[in-house]
């Protein structure tokens, strides 16, 4: 028998074969199960200093990636490793080349979209969640998890201001919040929709669902996936402080009404994407109660801001509203993701969603509430905990101080911006968001040639590493969009912003 005879490769570890009696002798196994304790504690430990470090030097980084596309999969193997790697040389190539092609939304100088930063107790948070690995789809698979939750989104209930009968459910983002309001809005309104669907019915001539033109495009999507189609979403026209007209929302309704259409629901706005106004929508409320439409109000980016007394306003007529979506991952200092949905009719979002095969059925179902009843997915993440935490650490008073914090410093740069004869300001500034442009002396009035010196200003701000910034349309004019919602950013931070806004101005103007 060769020597390769008597030697065979198993599991990675290599045994001997008995020449006399052909019988491998009794050996141990090669260790299957996890990284063991110790590694763990020694990797752990140094994953939480780099993640301690990163949260107090993050401005070391660039905020955008400077890498070009394809240039962070092309430094990495093509194939799955074989054996298992040291966590070291993981590691390494972490921060080698998976750090260099970040976009730092954890930046002190990140002003883009809206500024979704995750502090120290929301980031512990998640660990946890992770390490624990619950599944809330039923209340006996996560007791805690399930209660944590009901409990966590009705201390945020009260803080914002919202009444009693609203429940709480948690789901990833708004676009999923928003898209089980409407499917809970469709159950409500069209007949036997959950058996019968949409598809072939004679008794539906068109349904109708409401929002401004300014309303975000997860609407949109809503409607393709609920199968209703982006045609029957009829967008509103808005004022002059870029708020949905209520009149026209009236006519609108008349009108479809009258060429035999069902209006479904009303979407306004509290805190719109590009410029954050607030649709009034106390008049909403009033014109969707007598019409008997569902009511679903986006507070994504700008709801939480009703904790803080000087805009408690900004939520009015809310208590009329069928549903009502937060974000804290948006200005909560939440780590992405977790929207919060609120109902006064969580019943219709059950009726929608609610299936229970005899695997799920469980002695309990009548005593508990079970989160598979409140969505799409079965499997349900521990979110709550990470917001418990947020909530916990920063208190009441903490989270309205920061938030108050954050809207005087965009009040400070729209004030920097009104006072330069070279920048326009092209919207109010209800929170943290500056929407303004460059119209420096020289350039002209052209509305494509603004566009341009505006689109080339933006691309240099965001070239400087030390700033990230977005941009939008308002009336059809470009603008530059500066969000502050950083739990890190500071006056100096905003400052060194409009230095270079100043600064890149006068380089393009004297080219």
């Amino acid at each position: 028998m060769s020597a390769s005879d008597r030697e065979r490769d198993v599991t990675g570890g290599r045994i001997s074969i008995d020449p006399e009696t052909k019988n491998p002798p009794e050996v141990s196994p090669p260790a299957l199960g996890d990284m063991d304790a110790e590694a763990f504690r020694r990797h752990g430990q140094r994953t939480l200093d780099w993640i301690a470090e990163y949260l107090r030097d993050s401005e070391r980084y660039p905020v955008m990636a400077r890498v070009a596309p394809g240039d962070v999969r092309a430094a990495l193997p093509a194939t799955p490793p074989e054996r298992g790697e040291t966590f070291e040389a993981i590691f390494d190539d972490f921060e080698k080349i998976i750090t260099p092609g970040l976009t730092h939304w954890n930046h002190p100088g990140f002003f883009a979209y809206f500024a979704t930063s995750s502090s120290a107790p929301g980031i512990i948070g998640e660990l946890l969640a992770a390490a624990l690995n619950q599944n809330a789809m039923l209340w006996r698979t996560s007791p805690a998890a399930t209660e944590l939750e009901a409990l966590t989104l009705d201390w945020l209930r009260q803080l914002v201001g919202l009444p009693d009968g609203f429940e709480g459910v948690i789901y990833d983002t708004a676009s999923m919040s928003t898209l089980h309001a409407l499917a809970a809005a469709r159950e409500a309104v069209i007949p036997n929709v959950r058996n019968q669907g949409l598809v072939g019915r004679s008794d539906l001539a068109g349904i109708r669902v409401y929002c401004s033109e300014q309303a975000h495009s997860s609407l949109d999507k809503a409607m393709i996936l609920l199968g209703l189609g982006q045609s029957a979403l009829r967008k509103i026209p808005v004022d002059t402080d870029i708020r949905m007209r209520p009149e026209v929302l009236a006519e609108a309704i008349a009108e479809d009404r009258a060429a035999g259409c069902v209006p479904m629901a009303v979407v306004a706005t509290v805190g719109t994407t590009i410029s954050t106004s607030v649709d009034p929508v106390p008049a909403i409320a009033r014109i969707c109660t007598a019409e008997q439409i569902w009511l679903h109000v986006d507070a994504a980016y700008a709801g939480v801001a009703a904790m803080v007394p000087s805009c408690a306003h900004i939520l009015d007529g809310c208590d009329g509203a069928d549903s009502v979506v937060m974000n804290p991952h948006k200005w909560l200092f939440t780590p992405i993701d977790l929207s919060a949905l609120f109902s006064r009719r969580m019943d219709m979002v059950k009726a929608a969603f609610s299936l229970t095969p005899e695997y799920l059925r469980t002695a309990e179902a009548d005593q508990v509430r079970n989160l598979m009843d409140t969505g799409i997915q079965l499997g349900r993440r521990f979110r709550a905990l990470k917001l418990w935490m947020v909530l916990r650490h920063f208190g009441a008073e903490g989270m309205r101080q920061r938030l108050a914090e954050h809207m005087r410093l965009a009040r400070l740069f729209a004030g920097w911006v009104d006072a330069h004869d070279d920048f326009e300001r092209l919207a109010p500034v209800p929170f943290s968001v500056v929407c303004f442009r460059a119209k420096p002396v020289g350039i002209g009035t052209d509305e494509a040639e603004l566009e341009q010196f505006n689109i080339k200003l933006l691309d240099a701000l965001n070239a400087s590493g030390e700033v990230f910034l977005s941009q939008g349309k308002l009336e059809g004019r470009y603008v530059i969009r500066l969000a502050i919602g950083h739990i890190r950013t500071a006056e100096r931070h905003v400052a060194r912003a409009w230095e270079l806004v100043q600064q890149h101005t006068q380089e393009l103007t004297s080219h």
